[in-house]
Formats: structure tokens, C-alpha cells, sequence
């Protein structure tokens, strides 16, 4: 066991309580220069913002369309896709509840999934009810409903205003491949430049790049690439392509979400701040290529 000197454990300490209290007392835009600062090592730049990161905060603070909060919603995000692409490419939903005992366990099936609506962690997978940790989920899905993911997640605007709930619904499967690939489309205007597929995600987090015709790419954001686990290229990329320009279009930039399983698409998630503008480009010229993409021109017109 790797052993930390006490004053070591003092500085971790010390730092948390005072991201805590500054959390609570800044408002957005003193917040996001902290916290730009803290992890970049530079003041954020808002009255000229050139790169990705530094545009992601702009956005949070300036973009602030109302129409977006139902789109980031897990659960009223379904209506919104399906109203563009259609109701083919949903994930089914089984239910939602505003608390974890509303939750009628005889009607659901013997697989399925539970998370919340308002933020991106709290996800249990039941794969056999009579093995299922009824506990374990109560605990971890109540804290995450009382979790505010705006304030405590780079304050992304987006999810303010968002009434937490618990969803269930279908458990997708594909034995060909036990972690199943979240395909994640990054779009700026419409238009789809490259795509990011994570994986090894609860072991050894690696993550590759591809252009829209499935060529690698050797430029990295946080994580180490792989070339050596190259992602097959999905049957239906065209189609997939084709999804996430309908949905990301007249959105100066968002992140579309989508899962091939078993030859079919499903509709994962929209989002607006790729890793709360914190996540870092190798190397960094790649920042201000995806930054430059980013139009913030249009956005009083």
C-alpha cells in the first residue's frame, strides 16, 4: 500500500475544502476563471477565446439557449430526437420516478438499466434481479439525485434548470462486445469533423480518434490512444454521420452521443461541454484547430 506523508493528506484536504467554499461563493464567471487557471495554468481568456477549452467557457457563460436543457435531459431528450430522426433509434424507456422506492420492481423485466436525467455518472446495470445489489443502487442513484451536476460539475449551465428523476430502461447487450462502444461525434455547426470512441474505460482508460472515414488519428484528448486496438469501422458510419449533422444542427457545437449494437443505432446523448472544458489536447495545436471551429459569431444574431 503506497503510504502518503500526513502533510500530503493535509494539501489534498485543504484543496477540497477550499474548491468546496469557492464553489459555493464565486459566481459562474469567477468560477470557470478559477477553475480554468487551476487546470491550464493561464488565465482564461473571455473576450477573445481562440481555443476549444476556452470557447466551452465562453459557452457556458454566453450561449444560453433554454431549449437546450430538455436536450441534455436523459429523459426529455428522447422526445426531442425522436421529433428529428425518429423513434426507431430511442432506447426504450420503462419507466421514471421521482425517487428510488417509487420504483415498482415487479414490472420490470430481469434486466435493465436505472440512472438519473441531470447528469452523466449515475448509472446501475441490473443484468439478473434475483443477484441485484437493491441497496447498493438505492444509495448511489438517491445521492445523485440530490447531487446539483450544474454546480458541481464546471457549473454547465445546461443542466440548471433540470428536475432530477430516476429513468429505467432497456438493458442493450452485444456479445460480440461486452463493453459497448459509445460513439461520440464531435459537431460544430452541423457538420461533423471527427469521432471519439472510448474504451477500456474501468481498467486502463484509453481512447482513439477517427475522421469521418474511419482513418486514426495520432493527436490524443486526455487519454492515450491505442493504435494497436483500432475500433472496427461501424457498417452504418454514414448513417450514424448522417444522425448527428441532423442533431447537432444551428448548435455552434455539441457533442452527439451514439451506440452501434448488433447492426443497429441508438441515440445515447447530447452534449455540450466535452469534459467540461477541462480536458486536454496532445498536441496542444489541436485545441485551437476544434477551437477554431467553433463560431461564436452567430450566436446574438
Amino acid at each position: 500500500m503506497k503510504y502518503f506523508h500526513p502533510k500530503k493528506w493535509y494539501r489534498i484536504f485543504e484543496t477540497f475544502i477550499t474548491d468546496l467554499f469557492l464553489n459555493y461563493i464565486l459566481s459562474d464567471k469567477m468560477y470557470l476563471k478559477y477553475r480554468y487557471k487551476k487546470v491550464f495554468g493561464k488565465k482564461l481568456n473571455l473576450k477573445n477565446p481562440q481555443t476549444f477549452n476556452e470557447k466551452i467557457q465562453w459557452l457556458k457563460l454566453y450561449d444560453r439557449n433554454p431549449a437546450y436543457h430538455n436536450m441534455v435531459d436523459k429523459y426529455e431528450a428522447k422526445k426531442f430526437v425522436a421529433d428529428i430522426i425518429g423513434e426507431e433509434y430511442i432506447i426504450p424507456t420503462l419507466g421514471v420516478w421521482d425517487s428510488f422506492d417509487e420504483i415498482d420492481f415487479d414490472k420490470l423485466p430481469e434486466q435493465f438499466v436505472l440512472k438519473c436525467n441531470h447528469d452523466s455518472a449515475s448509472v446501475v446495470i441490473c443484468k439478473d434481479k434475483k443477484r441485484f445489489d437493491f441497496n447498493q443502487a438505492k444509495v448511489k442513484l438517491t445521492k445523485a439525485l440530490r447531487q446539483n451536476y450544474y454546480r458541481f460539475e464546471n457549473r454547465q449551465w445546461v443542466y440548471k434548470s433540470i428536475i432530477p428523476k430516476i429513468i429505467a430502461e432497456e438493458y442493450l447487450k452485444d456479445d460480440n462486445n461486452p463493453e459497448l462502444n459509445d460513439y461520440k461525434f464531435f459537431c460544430f455547426n452541423g457538420q461533423v469533423k471527427y469521432i471519439q470512441v472510448d474504451f477500456d474505460r474501468f481498467t486502463n482508460h484509453k481512447r482513439n480518434i477517427y475522421d469521418t472515414n474511419w482513418n486514426f488519428q495520432n493527436f490524443e484528448i486526455q487519454y492515450q490512444s491505442d493504435k494497436n486496438h483500432l475500433i472496427p469501422k461501424p457498417k452504418k458510419l454514414d448513417e450514424m454521420i448522417s444522425i448527428a449533422t441532423k442533431l447537432s444542427a444551428d448548435i455552434p457545437h455539441v457533442r452527439v452521443d451514439l451506440y452501434f449494437i448488433e447492426n443497429k443505432i441508438y441515440f445515447g446523448e447530447l452534449t455540450f461541454y466535452h469534459g467540461g472544458g477541462t480536458e486536454k489536447f496532445y498536441p496542444k495545436s489541436w485545441e485551437y484547430t476544434f477551437g477554431s471551429w467553433i463560431n461564436l459569431h452567430d450566436i446574438f444574431k
